[in-house]
């Protein structure tokens, strides 16, 4: 999250009368993330307290949007644990607002876990497999638009901005990626929505009675129709490594992965391609956090991202493969 668009008080308080969510109370911009324009609103209906985000669009459209929060909507009403859209009085969920394509929804309970233990990771995968099973029947199609074509796109951009070493992992591993894109088990990944940016601060928890709960997901704004190996990759290189390192911490990945197959058993297939679509994943965030970091935008609020955690999770799935011998085990 980060602020681009200045949004006052005024403003604010306007546009959540018009939506009919109450008086404003109070509106904090927020830190974290990158592509769009937040902030923290909370509103007073019916002597009912409303924690909210209200979020401008900075790179989106109007055309790609509704994508992004319909399936928001269709996960909720399958009890998907994920921020509720409100409508205008014309029924959309985005609308315009400072010039720009706008929305506001509910802000979760609970808070990111930044160090994640077993059972963190467990109730995660859980709830990941949920929500492909639920975006079955979703009929809005748009494709995971930092997929493939944006990595090709993107790394010749990059690429003056790299030592030497540096060059030459990104173009043999962008070439590997293309192979693998090529090959029929890839053809054959079961597909669906994928969040495919589900990392530990999109995701909420809370202690109720002592027992961890998952509160929701949130941040649905990279989603798009892929493979679902490709999310359960992303988070696999988020929740289930060493931070400074980039290594793989065996005991995170079991949970998170029994817990998913518990829901939805992985295919041949997917089981045989998870090394290189964790490969993939990395090489995605590396290249994304390359271009934010060295062809930023202005904002008045904004905590860019280290790209060298994924240079070195790249190097380290590279380098030593999950074993598919443990996988096959869970199955």
């Amino acid at each position: 999250m980060a602020v681009y668009t200045e949004v006052a008080a005024q403003e604010a308080g306007a546009l959540m009368q018009q939506l009919g969510l109450g008086e404003l109370r109070t509106l904090q911009g927020c830190a974290g993330g990158i592509e769009n324009t937040n902030y923290f609103v909370t509103t007073e209906l019916a002597g009912q307290s409303r924690e909210l985000v209200l979020t401008l669009f900075e790179r989106l459209s109007l055309v790609q949007l509704p994508f992004y929060l319909r399936l928001m909507k269709h996960l909720a009403q399958h009890d998907v644990p994920v921020p509720e859209p409100s409508a205008n009085q014309q029924g959309d969920l985005v609308f315009e607002f400072k010039g720009k394509p706008t929305a506001v929804v509910e802000r979760l309970r609970g808070a990111s876990e930044l160090k994640p233990g077993t059972q963190h990771c467990a109730l995660v995968g859980a709830m990941l497999a949920r929500m492909h099973l639920a975006g079955r029947d979703f009929d809005l199609q748009q494709p995971n638009l930092r997929g493939l074509a944006w990595w090709e796109e993107t790394v010749p951009v990059v690429l003056p901005y790299l030592s030497a070493s540096q060059a030459t992992l990104i173009q043999s591993e962008l070439a590997y990626q293309v192979h693998v894109a090529r090959d029929a088990h890839y053809s054959a990944l079961p597909r669906g929505p994928i969040h495919a940016d589900l990392f530990r601060d999109n995701v909420m928890f809370e202690r109720v009675g002592g027992e961890l709960r998952l509160t929701g997901f949130f941040d649905f704004y990279f989603a798009g129709v892929d493979n679902w190996l490709f999310d359960i990759a992303v988070c696999l290189n988020d929740w289930c490594v060493e931070p400074l390192t980039g290594a793989h911490q065996s005991g995170l990945c079991e949970s998170f992965l029994g817990a998913y197959q518990d829901l939805r058993p992985l295919r041949s297939a997917e089981r045989r391609l998870l090394p290189a679509l964790l490969r993939a994943a990395a090489l995605r965030f590396w290249i994304s956090r390359l271009w934010d970091l060295h062809l930023p935008r202005q904002a008045s609020v904004l905590k860019p991202h280290d790209p060298a955690q994924f240079e070195r999770i790249l190097r380290q799935r590279v380098a030593h493969p999950l074993r598919l011998a443990t996988m096959a085990e869970m199955a």
